[in-house]
C-alpha cells in the first residue's frame, strides 16, 4: 500500500512544504525563499523569517497540495511530518503549530523530524515521473546510486533507490550546522562531531561580506572561484585538538579578513582588490574549507567502521566540497551520496521522506510535541 506523507520545513529561511510517496517519491515540494527579506541585513533575522512563514505557509501548503494532484488531502494522506528541530524557535513554531492542526483535523498520525538528519536523507528523494537525471550540474559526477543513470523514462514506475551501504559517514553542512554522525541507518544515527564556533555556511557568508559580494555568500564565492587560483593564498588549516572530530571555521574566516583588511582589520576593504585578486581569495578560502571537511571525514571513517560517505545541507551544493567529498571517496575505495542541488538546500521532501522510517518504525509524536531550537 502507498504512504503519502505531507512534510512541512520552516526552520530558517524557507517556508516549505511537499508531498513524498513511501518515502522517496517527490509529488511536489514548494519552496518559498526568504532571501530577498534579509539580504539588506547581510543575514537572517529570526522575527521577520517567523513572520513571513506564518504569512505564506497556508498557501505553499495549498500548493503542494495541489501540484501533487491530490483532491481529497484529508483521505488521500496517511501522516504529516514537521521538523521540530533545530532551527529558529519562532520559525519551528509556526511549522509544527500547522501541522499539529492537521494532524488533529485530518486525525492523522505526526512525526517529529530532526532537520538536521532529514539532509542526509536527501541523497534517496527521486521526481515523480522519471528514472532521475542524477547530479548533473556543473558536470558532477554522479550519486553511485545505479538508477540515476538512466534517462527520464515516465513510463516505467519509480523503484527506491537504493539506500547508502551502512553504517556510513554522514556530513551536514549548512549556514547553521556543520554535524558528523555515524550512521547506521537514517533513523539510527549518532554525531560525533560538530562546530566549535562558526558553521561552515556562516564562514561562507562572512567571507562574501567581506569581499562586498552579496547574501547568500556561498553561491557567490562559488562562482568567484572559478576564475581563481586556489592555491594562490595559503590559509591556515583548523585541526583542533589530535584526533577531533570537531570543526572550528572562525579562524579561517579571521585570517581571509586580515588578509584583505590588513592586521588591525581597518587599514583598507575589498574595493582596493581587483576583481583577480578577489577570486584569488575565494578560491583559496574554499579550497582551504574543503579541506578542514574531508580531513575529518578521514579521521571519521578511519575510526569508525565505514562503508559509505554521504553528504548533505546547503554548502553540499558547493562544488569544490563536493569534488573534494568525491575525491576522499575515491582515495578511501568508498561510495559517496551526494543529493541533487534541488535537494541541497532546506525543503520539506527531505522532512516528508526521513519520516517514512520513522512512521514504519512506529516513532509518532503526539500534539504535545516540542519545539527544540538546538539539539
Amino acid at each position: 500500500m502507498k504512504t503519502l506523507i505531507l512534510g512541512i520545513e520552516t526552520t530558517c529561511d524557507e517556508t516549505s512544504a511537499a508531498i513524498v510517496r513511501d518515502g522517496y517519491e517527490v509529488l511536489s515540494n514548494v519552496v518559498s525563499s526568504q532571501i530577498d527579506l534579509h539580504a539588506k541585513f547581510g543575514g537572517v533575522v529570526p522575527e521577520v523569517a517567523a513572520r513571513a512563514h506564518l504569512e505564506c505557509l497556508n498557501p505553499i501548503i495549498e500548493e503542494a497540495i495541489k501540484t501533487a494532484n491530490i483532491t481529497s488531502p484529508a483521505a488521500a494522506i496517511d501522516a504529516i511530518a514537521v521538523a521540530n528541530c533545530p532551527g529558529l524557535i519562532g520559525c519551528l513554531l509556526v511549522g509544527t503549530a500547522a501541522a499539529k492542526a492537521f494532524a488533529f483535523a485530518w486525525q492523522k498520525p505526526l512525526i517529529a523530524v530532526n532537520h538536521v538528519q532529514a539532509h542526509l536523507y536527501s541523497v534517496l528523494l527521486r521526481d515523480k515521473g522519471t528514472r532521475g537525471q542524477g547530479d548533473k550540474e556543473k558536470n558532477l559526477p554522479l550519486s553511485p546510486c545505479p538508477l540515476v543513470t538512466l534517462p527520464p523514462c515516465p513510463l516505467v514506475p519509480l523503484s527506491p533507490c537504493p539506500p547508502p551501504p551502512f553504517p556510513a559517514i554522514g556530513l551536514v553542512m549548512s549556514g547553521g550546522h556543520s554535524s558528523l554522525y555515524h550512521v547506521h541507518a537514517f533513523d539510527q544515527l549518532t554525531r560525533i562531531g560538530q562546530t566549535q564556533d562558526d558553521a561552515v555556511g556562516e564562514a561562507f557568508d562572512k567571507v562574501a561580506a567581506i569581499l562586498h559580494l552579496g547574501y547568500p555568500g556561498g553561491p557567490f564565492i562559488d562562482k568567484l572561484a572559478e576564475q581563481g587560483n586556489p592555491l594562490a593564498i595559503r590559509f591556515p588549516l583548523s585541526h583542533l585538538e589530535k584526533d577531533s572530530l570537531n570543526f572550528s571555521f572562525s579562524g579561517l574566516k579571521t585570517a581571509v579578513l586580515y588578509h584583505v583588511n590588513g592586521k588591525k582589520g581597518r587599514e583598507r576593504d575589498a574595493s582596493s582588490l581587483t576583481l583577480q585578486q578577489k577570486a584569488d581569495i575565494a578560491a583559496s578560502f574554499q579550497r582551504t574549507a574543503a579541506l578542514m571537511l574531508t580531513e575529518k571525514i578521514r579521521r571519521a571513517a578511519n575510526r569508525f567502521p565505514t562503508r559509505s560517505l554521504i553528504i548533505g545541507g546547503g554548502v553540499s551544493a558547493n562544488t569544490a566540497i563536493r569534488k573534494a567529498v568525491t575525491d576522499l571517496g575515491h582515495e578511501l575505495s568508498l561510495p559517496v551520496f551526494i543529493p541533487p542541488m534541488r535537494y541541497c538546500t532546506d525543503n520539506a521532501a527531505m522532512i516528508a521522506g526521513l519520516a517514512h522510517p520513522l512512521l514504519l518504525a512506529g516513532k509518532t509524536a503526539t500534539l504535545a510535541m516540542e519545539t527544540i531550537a538546538t539539539v
